[in-house]
């Protein structure tokens, strides 16, 4: 079974594309997925690796833009309401897809963005509803009456909002469909870890109905699914798996402790990896992405733990 590591847990401390390679290579791994972190002078080093280190995938947007002050998969948003936004977006989406064709990947990784949950006189975005599920000894309690029917409001209002950008989306994704399908690549949703991120499971669904056969799929975030899980954004991950596995061409793999979006190495936290070998033993890509906290034992160790259970 083949493993790609996300180039953004190393990247920050490595400057040369050939060293963060290479030390995925000692780790163990047989693939590179380029992060949104990637600077454009690390390509090279990349590029005279790739007869030992392929790149599987790229997360948009890569490498980081001219001018912009980080690399963020969210400079700009294809899923939003504002023309020059998506504009924007499309633009550096273009980029990225140049890069990935380029580098020989197969798959662009994207967040398409988020519908808005907020009003005039009530905000019901996610970071209100986190502090609503703290109980007063400070232990997160979704099942407090107050979260209950603020969530209830939420849902209610994330339904008819992203019917709205869903329309908007939809056709943004007919001027990138041809591109998609000039480079060879594959454009993935990926799951974001807030009630607001578009797609939702419903949307999804209803894209990859609409999509078939379009170079468009969906990408599966584990810690970003037991986070929406967690909070009652979604259903199980485990669940929501199983539901979009035809529909997934990747995943992300990552850890977290229920309601942060720790990005840590597998074994870590409270995913449940083993009832998520099903969809891992498809013909995905699977990508670990830990944040730069994790060290190189500990992600040695991960991998290795991850090949075993799958196997």
């Amino acid at each position: 079974m083949r493993f790609a590591l996300s180039t953004n847990w190393n990247n920050g401390r490595l400057n040369d594309g050939a060293a963060i390679a290479d030390e995925a290579i000692a780790l163990g791994f047989d693939a590179l997925e380029l992060g949104f972190r990637t600077m454009p002078e690390q390509i090279a080093g990349f590029k005279s690796r790739l007869d030992r280190m392929p790149v599987d995938s790229v997360h948009a947007y890569c490498p980081v833009p001219i001018g912009a002050p980080s690399g963020h998969p969210e400079l700009h948003q294809l899923a939003h309401h504002d023309e020059d936004e998506r504009a924007l977006a499309r633009m550096l989406l273009t980029k990225t897809l140049a890069c990935a064709a380029d580098l020989g990947a197969k798959v662009v990784v994207t967040h398409a963005g988020y519908a808005d949950l907020n009003g005039f006189f009530v905000k019901l975005d996610s970071s209100v509803l986190r502090e609503l599920v703290i109980n007063p000894d400070g232990v997160p309690d979704v099942k407090q009456p107050v979260y209950a029917k603020r969530l209830a409001k939420a849902h209610a209002r994330r339904k008819k909002r992203g019917r709205k950008l869903l329309e908007v989306f939809r056709r943004e994704l007919d001027l990138v469909i041809p591109e998609l399908e000039k480079t060879g690549l594959t454009l993935a949703l990926e799951n974001l870890p807030s009630l607001e991120g578009f797609p939702n499971a419903e949307e999804a669904e209803a894209l990859m109905k609409d999509l078939a056969g379009a170079p468009v799929r969906l990408w599966f975030d584990t810690g970003h699914a037991r986070v929406r899980a967690s909070y009652r954004w979604d259903d199980p991950e485990t669940d929501i798996a199983n539901r979009f596995a035809p529909h997934v061409c990747g995943m992300h793999l990552n850890d977290v402790k229920d309601f942060h979006d720790d990005h840590r190495q597998p074994g870590w936290g409270n995913v449940d990896f083993a009832a998520l070998k099903p969809l891992a033993q498809r013909d995905i890509l699977r990508v670990f992405e830990p944040h730069e906290p994790v060290s190189f034992n500990d992600l040695k160790t991960s991998l290795e733990m991850i090949r075993r259970l799958w196997s």
